[in-house]
């Protein structure tokens, strides 16, 4: 495998997991901070939020925006906002992702989903609790563009308009063209939006918020065709939920549209064009390379 993708002899795992656990926990502490402030009497609803909410993950997102503010020279308590916000938003869509009436999942990060808890409405208040929680966060930054840069990633025109979609696309192999914008809405706009709005809030330059959006774009394409490559070839105790079901619900995806080994090869070619990207920030880059090659080589 490596002799077919030549940039993975450059993966260092242990910066990768040095740096997510950094900033991982970061991020829980704000989030348990910001939930504690509520002081919310509907102590059950605020139960099934948290059940969610600190059910682990890699907080991949969080992560981005806390780096993207690190790498442009930011300051980390005027971002943390904003990654937890992205966070909430991140675990509210998954609260809904795995309703019947959607993808129909038991199991998520290893664990019972929300609904098989709590039942359907509480799953859905919770997830509708989270989503709003985080437009809270974000208004407290009082930097109207953020809050419409999240907001339409978020919405019809990215993460949910892309759900839409890729629900609309089952049952037919749409193509390649129409795969990859399903999934820069369905996945890659939070992605895109975390790194964006950490530069954003920090100052940056214009030419290095555009070379992040690149970043961003190939990294949330490189992420998704990943997902698929596992739900047929992932270990289910590893993944911490079902594999196969794909398959099951008839989605479009890539190794059903090009096969596995193909799909490998254009999700490669996605974590190249990401590091490309990346080249005006010279070596102060390096954990993004280290984190498309992580988006990669990652077994859940």
């Amino acid at each position: 495998m490596n002799s077919d993708f030549p940039l993975i002899k450059h993966f260092n795992p242990s910066q990768v997991d040095q740096f997510l656990s950094e900033k991982g926990a970061q991020t829980e502490k704000a989030l348990r901070s910001y939930i504690q402030r509520l002081q919310c009497p509907i102590s059950g609803l605020i139960d099934a939020m948290e059940y969610s909410l600190f059910s682990g993950g890699k907080r991949l997102r969080p992560a981005l925006v806390l780096g993207a503010s690190d790498l442009v020279g930011g300051e980390t308590d005027r971002v943390l906002p904003i990654a937890c916000a992205i966070e909430m938003i991140h675990t509210y869509s998954l609260i809904h992702d795995d309703l019947p009436a959607l993808d129909n999942d038991d199991f998520r990060r290893g664990k019972p989903t929300l609904h098989k808890v709590y039942g359907e409405a509480v799953a859905l208040l919770a997830g509708d609790g989270l989503l709003t929680l985080a437009f809270e966060l974000l208004a407290g930054t009082g930097k109207a563009e953020v809050v419409a840069e999240v907001a339409h990633s978020a919405g019809v025109n990215g993460m949910v308009g892309g759900q839409f979609l890729d629900m609309d696309a089952e049952g037919h192999l749409v193509s390649l063209e129409t795969l990859q914008q399903i999934h820069k809405k369905k996945t890659g706009a939070l992605i895109c939006t975390s790194l964006r709005c950490g530069a954003i809030l920090s100052n940056a330059t214009p030419e290095q918020i555009q070379a992040l959006t690149d970043y961003g774009e190939h990294l949330g394409l490189a992420f998704q065709i990943t997902d698929d490559i596992l739900n047929v070839v992932g270990d289910e105790k590893t993944l911490g939920k079902p594999v196969g079901t794909d398959k099951k619900h008839k989605k479009s995806t890539y190794p059903a549209l090009l096969g596995l080994e193909q799909a490998r090869q254009f999700a490669y070619e996605h974590v190249r064009e990401a590091i490309i990207a990346l080249e005006s920030f010279g070596d102060k880059a390096e954990m993004f390379r280290q984190l498309a090659l992580y988006v990669f080589c990652r077994d859940h």
